[in-house]
């Protein structure tokens, strides 16, 4: 169990970290702004960066932190059993406080927020968990491919309209419903960059008065992407991925074939893009369904390559320092939230949408060190991050031990 739980620590860690290399955009500016660079207006060092971060981390983080969501899971449900506790119930209050927990992060903070929507795909998740791990596996595959590319069908289309509107040879109809998306996108620059320049209490009023449903949308916008993927990574961890189970040959082929494919589809993508100058219904394309293959391909090598990487790593000070911020990534997630805030936002010292966008990176770096450098020292002497202690003692407030079982592992 204590290597199972600090493998998926130090990939938890990774991916925490490189998730901030992806939030830190719409933090800075506009929602559309994680969308494209020309959103709202294009720098070129903001370009160069965007591309990068798109081809090294958009979607594959978020992939990886879901993945381990659904591994974890299972494991809170061992726990649950181990404790003399009923993993059912026990799993939705858990799920219901991480949706508590979400809805006060997006109307308090931001409108990014991801924990509300993984606590009610968790809930669907975890209800199929005594299914068998290969047809749970072949099931959650088959959901993603399809959604994806059902929707890849729609964007194709787009693609094409945009691409005659902008060559002037569309339709009316194209070039009405080409200009009504484009004063949709300038409403949207102006309402978000009001939210980010207003005072702490005008951006938390500004939030649940103009779209209190906003952490429902991000739901149902994402829903075939976290679902079919909780489901995954509560197959792989029965399939024993996490354990060591799985030959180092298989994981390396895993790790050149995701990575490789993966990683050539999303270079290539975002180098379309550039030639045209990132045109919107193009760029709404690619962060979807056009993408969702070589980035769950993407997700699966980088998983394959730190599963091999953590026998060589975890007794290092970069291993152990990894491996402490996944088992603080709650906090955090929430933590760099509230940091970038105070860098950016109107209450704090306002610097969203005025830093260049192509600083962005030195801000990555200085948010990566601040992750990596409190939760070794913190975990010493508390043994939890402070808002996992919080979210695992109201889970189990009230609940009683049975005397006879041992405590539940700490990771869950």
């Amino acid at each position: 169990m204590p290597e199972r739980i600090g493998a998926l620590d130090f990939v938890r860690g990774v991916a925490v970290l490189g998730i901030l290399a992806i939030n830190v955009t719409g933090l800075w500016g506009p929602l559309l702004a994680t969308f494209s660079p020309a959103m709202p207006s294009l720098e070129p060092g903001g370009a160069v960066w965007f591309a990068a971060a798109y081809v090294l981390f958009e979607g594959k983080m978020r992939g990886l932190f879901t993945l381990l969501f659904g591994a974890s899971m299972m494991l809170f449900a061992d726990a649950a059993e181990r404790r003399g506790s009923n993993p059912d119930l026990m799993q939705v209050r858990r799920l219901l406080l991480l949706m508590a927990f979400g809805y006060a992060h997006f109307a308090l903070l931001w409108w990014g927020d991801i924990l509300l929507p993984y606590a009610v795909c968790g809930m669907l998740a975890f209800s199929l968990r005594r299914l068998a791990p290969e047809p749970l596996a072949a099931a959650a595959l088959l959901l993603f491919l399809a959604s994806h590319g059902l929707e890849m069908v729609g964007d194709l289309a787009s693609i094409a309209a945009e691409n005659r509107v902008l060559a002037g040879h569309g339709a009316p109809a194209e070039v009405a419903d080409q200009a009504a998306m484009m004063g949709r996108i300038a409403a949207s620059i102006t309402a978000d960059m009001q939210v980010l320049h207003a005072s702490f209490l005008d951006a938390v009023r500004i939030r649940l008065t103009t779209a209190p449903a906003l952490p429902l949308a991000n739901l149902g916008a994402t829903f075939f992407e976290t679902f079919p993927l909780m489901l995954l990574g509560m197959a792989l961890l029965r399939l024993g991925l996490f354990t060591g189970e799985w030959e180092g040959g298989s994981l390396r082929r895993m790790a050149l074939f995701g990575i490789g494919m993966g990683g050539s589809i999303s270079a290539a993508l975002i180098g379309w893009a550039a030639t045209r100058g990132f045109p919107p219904a193009m760029m709404f394309a690619l962060m979807g369904s056009l993408a969702a293959i070589p980035h769950l391909a993407m997700t699966l090598g980088y998983l394959a390559v730190l599963l091999l990487l953590y026998p060589r790593l975890k007794d290092t000070p970069v291993g152990q320092r990894l491996v402490a911020a996944g088992r603080c990534a709650f906090t955090n997630y929430l933590g760099t939230t509230f940091v970038m805030c105070a860098l950016f936002a109107g209450w704090g010292l306002g610097l969203g949408g005025v830093l260049p966008r192509g600083t962005l990176p030195v801000v990555v770096l200085g948010g990566w060190a601040l992750m990596l450098a409190w939760p070794q020292w913190w975990l010493a002497r508390f043994g939890q991050g402070p808002l996992e202690a919080l979210w695992r003692k109201l889970t189990w407030l009230g609940v009683p031990r049975s005397p006879t079982i041992p405590p539940a592992d700490g990771a869950v």
